[in-house]
């Protein structure tokens, strides 16, 4: 028979009434079913088409739904989102005549699923609607059939709590072919109510191909039933022979396992990686496979970290001190030909394989991991005279992508949460390196819809719970100016200046007659700089009061936090200059509060701002954001800064070096940019994929905001700066700080901006004609 195909579509607008209804399985949300077992749901429509078809089907499902066309799986979703902004995914299938089944794996795990995915919390539903063609699809109307899905189990969430449970794939028990054959249990869905208002998700397809590597690094026999966390990587126990049958397993031969026998195999991916692991079994009845990552081995010392990345040999799977093996999946194998995966994906480079066979051998046909992330590309080209640039943009450019999903991420392993602050950082990557705003215009929205009566918005979002950073608020009002400048779209900024608005204005509520802000109520992070408490800058007092995943509120009086709404409100008054509206209280916010830090702050004896109103404690964070904001000291302290810093001077860490970087331009000495990035450099020196979350020891090996350099390729080191909306007017101002030469192509809306920058000469640039150059 002919295969159908299957093209997910990028809709920006889609219907607004639907005859499809909410389909569920009454048992699928038996409260008895949840004890320690997911709540998954089959559903499944039986087509006959006369003639060949086409139809387009929007697809949603609470929390989560697999779709699948004639037993092959097609699409994933729905992009996460919260109940007034529901997403649905939009296909269009191409069905032969003839017969075709439509089936979906529906799934509800609540408190078990990751923080960042929402629900209505009233189990497994699931929703269909066909635009017209003939064919009656819509849930509600067609012949759906449901039934709850046997062979499903949770296993605990470990160090990744942020990333939900991981699951069990019980073969013994699963329906295998059910999307197609057989299914007794099976009964007509009944239609549901639903308080979800559905949107077009508005993102393409993720990226869906399998990963091509992998080397097996250590095979060694292991005791049946012992933990692995404490069991060093060993040469000695090294099995070479088998180590070969098992590299040919990643490359494509079946292996066999003889009965009664446990193994421990160690497979290094060599490249950080998000996928969902595949698993193809014949035979071997109650055997389990576990699979479970790690972004890196650890050294057996606890206060020694992960060392060397590369290093496997006397090391530990996982941080001493696990009272787990660590995060992952386990596979049972129910004596039939079977392909395992998992309902989410993993993330991490080294997988530990631990299968034990019981009373069969059991033949692993296949182990294959299905790659994902967002589809972004890098077309910026950027290389320079010095290699080691061209190195850290590929390192920067994998952790882009490995952060990047159906919303941004601040990192794979732990939270997987979309946060403000990195969000900023990753949005500007993406408009220098990819030309791609469909996931930066989705966080936008996701944070314009979380904002809360007092004018904040959440600092995450999705998410279930709540870590309000109220100078998060600011940099998502930096996002909606950066979308201005990069990517246009008016019309599109001006439906978020509401929020905008009242962004600023819960900032200027708390400052004081003498124009000295005061921190909003929340976590008031900043950086991880070493010494400051929670990542609060000096000033800022923690209350005490200590929530589940973050440090509980703190108030005070900071250089830094009062420099940031100044900076943010000169970035909103040009957006209502933009916008013709009156940009007046903005300006004058920004000049009260910088001149109330030029009072406070200002200390002329050392020519540098204080962080704190005692002048005891001094930052690169405040000298930069002086600078950006316009302080009238602000160039002369960064210099200061650089040429005479103080004894105990808080430099900027990874995440915050971004402004550093900003700073450093303004003032032409990106001499001091390249060298610090040496932080990047020591990351290749130690064997790493990705940017690490803040300066070793780590927690996280891959945060979405270390990758910013590849913006500062772009717009520090080439110098492309846009000055009005949608690039229609760029300045081109190389400063190399010490490089022979640099180039690249940077995306704009109108087509790539070339540029090509040598020391001592002119600038060479190619440039779309809706785009007006200044050097």
């Amino acid at each position: 028979m002919p295969i159908p195909e299957v093209q997910q579509l990028q809709l920006d607008e889609g219907p607004t009434e639907w005859a499809a209804r909410w389909i569920h399985a009454e048992t699928g949300a038996d409260p008895s079913a949840r004890a320690g077992r997911p709540a998954v749901v089959g559903f499944r429509l039986r087509v006959e088409s006369a003639e060949a078809a086409e139809v387009v089907v929007h697809v949603s499902a609470d929390e989560r739904y697999e779709l699948w066309v004639d037993g092959e799986l097609v699409g994933r979703g729905p992009s996460r989102g919260d109940v007034a902004h529901w997403a649905y995914e939009s296909y269009r299938l191409q069905l032969p005549a003839g017969g075709h089944w439509l089936a979906a794996r529906v799934w509800s795990l609540g408190d078990d699923a990751p923080l960042a995915q929402l629900s209505a919390g009233d189990g497994p539903t699931f929703f269909l609607a066909a635009e017209a063609s003939g064919l009656d699809l819509d849930t509600g109307s067609a012949d759906w059939q449901a039934a709850v899905l046997p062979g499903h189990g949770l296993r605990p969430k470990g160090a990744g709590y942020g990333c939900g449970a991981r699951h069990v794939s019980d073969g013994r028990a699963y329906p295998w072919g059910w999307q197609t054959g057989d299914w007794p249990d099976a009964t007509p869905a009944e239609a549901c109510r639903s308080n979800r208002v559905l949107v077009p998700a508005r993102l393409p397809a993720p990226v869906q191909r399998w990963f091509g590597g992998g080397r097996v690094r250590h095979v060694a026999e292991h005791p049946v039933g012992e933990p692995t966390r404490q069991r060093v990587v060993d040469p000695a126990d090294h099995l070479e022979d088998e180590a070969r049958d098992w590299q040919r397993l990643l490359d494509g031969t079946a292996l066999v396992l003889p009965p009664r026998m446990c193994r421990r195999v160690l497979i290094d991916l060599d490249q950080y990686v998000c996928a969902y692991p595949v698993l193809d079994l014949d035979g071997g009845r109650d055997a389990e496979v576990r699979l479970l990552w790690q972004e890196s081995l650890y050294e057996r010392n606890p206060q020694a970290g992960k060392g060397h990345r590369d290093v496997v040999e006397g090391k530990l799977f996982g941080r001493p001190g696990l009272d787990e093996d660590g995060i992952g999946d386990l596979f049972i194998a129910g004596g039939g030909h079977e392909q395992h995966s998992t309902l989410w994906w993993q993330s991490g480079r080294y997988v530990e394989v631990l299968v034990t066979t019981t009373t069969e051998p059991l033949t692993i046909t296949g182990l294959r991991f299905r790659e994902t992330h967002y589809p972004y590309e890098d077309r910026s080209r950027f290389t320079a005279s010095d290699p080691r640039l061209a190195r850290v943009g590929a390192l920067a450019f994998r952790t882009l992508q490995a952060c990047s999903h159906e919303t941004t991420m601040d990192c794979p392993y732990y939270e997987q949460l979309q946060y403000a602050g990195d969000t900023r950082l990753q949005c500007l990557i993406a408009y220098a390196t990819t030309g791609d705003d469909a996931l930066a215009r989705q966080a936008l929205r996701a944070f314009a819809h979380s904002q809360q009566d007092d004018g904040l918005v959440l600092s995450r979002t999705p998410s279930r719970q709540s870590s309000p950073i109220p100078p998060f608020t600011l940099w998502w009002v930096a996002m909606v100016h950066d979308f201005a400048l990069w990517r246009g779209d008016l019309a599109f900024v001006a439906e978020l200046m509401p929020g905008v608005r009242a962004a600023l204005d819960a900032h200027r509520r708390t400052v004081d007659d003498r124009g000295i802000f005061h921190a909003v109520h929340g976590w008031n992070f900043t950086d991880w700089v070493p010494g400051w408490e929670a990542g609060c800058p000096p000033g800022i007092v923690q209350d005490g009061e200590v929530h589940a995943d973050w440090p509980g509120p703190s108030h005070g009086v900071s250089a830094v936090l009062h420099l940031q709404p100044a900076l943010v409100a000169r970035q909103a008054a040009q957006l209502e200059t933009w916008l013709g509206g009156t940009s007046d209280q903005y300006t004058q916010l920004a000049d009260r509060l910088l001149d109330a830090a030029d009072e406070a702050f200002y200390d002329a004896d050392r020519g540098l701002y204080a962080d704190d109103l005692a002048h005891t404690a001094f930052s690169e964070h405040a000298q930069s954001l002086a600078l950006l904001a316009g302080a009238k000291y602000g160039e002369t302290a960064v210099r200061t800064m650089l040429q005479d810093p103080p004894p105990g001077l808080a430099r900027t860490t990874v995440y915050f070096d971004h402004y550093l970087f900003e700073a450093l331009h303004r003032i032409g000495r990106t001499d001091v940019l390249l060298d610090r990035l040496g932080l990047w450099y020591g990351l290749l020196d130690q064997g790493l994929r990705t940017v690490i979350e803040h300066p070793e020891p780590t927690r996280s090996d891959c945060h979405a905001w270390g990758a910013h350099p590849l913006y500062h390729y772009v717009a520090t080191l080439l110098g492309v700066r846009p000055t009005a909306p949608g690039m229609t007017a760029v300045t081109v101002a190389p400063q190399l700080g010490g490089l022979e030469w640099a180039q690249a192509s940077v995306p704009t809306p109108y087509g790539p901006l070339e540029v090509r920058a040598v020391a001592g000469g002119p600038a060479e640039v190619t440039a779309p004609p809706e785009i007006t150059v200044t050097s």
